[in-house]
């Protein structure tokens, strides 16, 4: 996959020390990727990266809401992600990436691009079920709600139970209670 060059990093250049980068994540990154779970996006990364002589250290940091449909009704809704990952990259004899939050690259590596881990980070922000926040509530008014609870299965009440149960069962049913 071609990389984005706004998400590569030239830490070479970098003093010692930490140094805060800003991303705005609209739905063009998500088209980059072939990702299309997502109506729309408005999100913002804070990717803090301190240099140290040895190794890097990053920590994102994701916040914002993704216009998604719901998993029950089909209904478009915002739903707010916030998502956190520190990741270490040290340097090697060649590329290892193992690890979850070790990453490994050769000794005369002077950039990385994060647009892999940005993109990992904000899709497993999601929650596994959509739910629109008007079905977990009662307010949404949906013609497929509506479909959904007519043809749901009713309940009987246990008075008709009762009545259809044989009376000679009765008796038996007093034997599980006596000791």
């Amino acid at each position: 996959m071609k990389q984005l060059k706004e998400f590569t990093i030239p830490f070479v250049g970098l003093k010692v020390g930490k140094h805060h980068f800003d991303y705005k994540i609209e739905q063009a990154f998500f088209d980059h990727f072939e990702y299309e779970d997502f109506n729309s996006c408005d999100i913002k990364v804070d990717l803090l990266l301190e240099k140290k002589a040895t190794l890097l250290e990053l920590n994102f940091q994701v916040s914002g809401t993704v216009n998604v449909n719901c998993d029950v009704t089909n209904e478009p809704f915002d739903l707010p992600i916030a998502n956190e990952f520190d990741l270490v990259i040290k340097f090697g004899e060649e590329y290892n990436d193992d690890h979850i939050d070790i990453l490994i690259i050769p000794h005369g590596e002077y950039e990385i691009n994060v647009q892999q881990y940005i993109y990992e980070l904000v899709v497993l922000a999601l929650p596994s079920k959509r739910i629109h926040p008007g079905v977990e509530d009662g307010t949404l008014d949906s013609e497929i709600l509506d479909k959904l609870e007519e043809l749901s299965p009713k309940l009987k009440d246990k008075k008709e139970d009762k009545e259809e149960t044989d009376p000679r069962w009765n008796t038996l049913k007093k034997l599980l209670t006596d000791k």
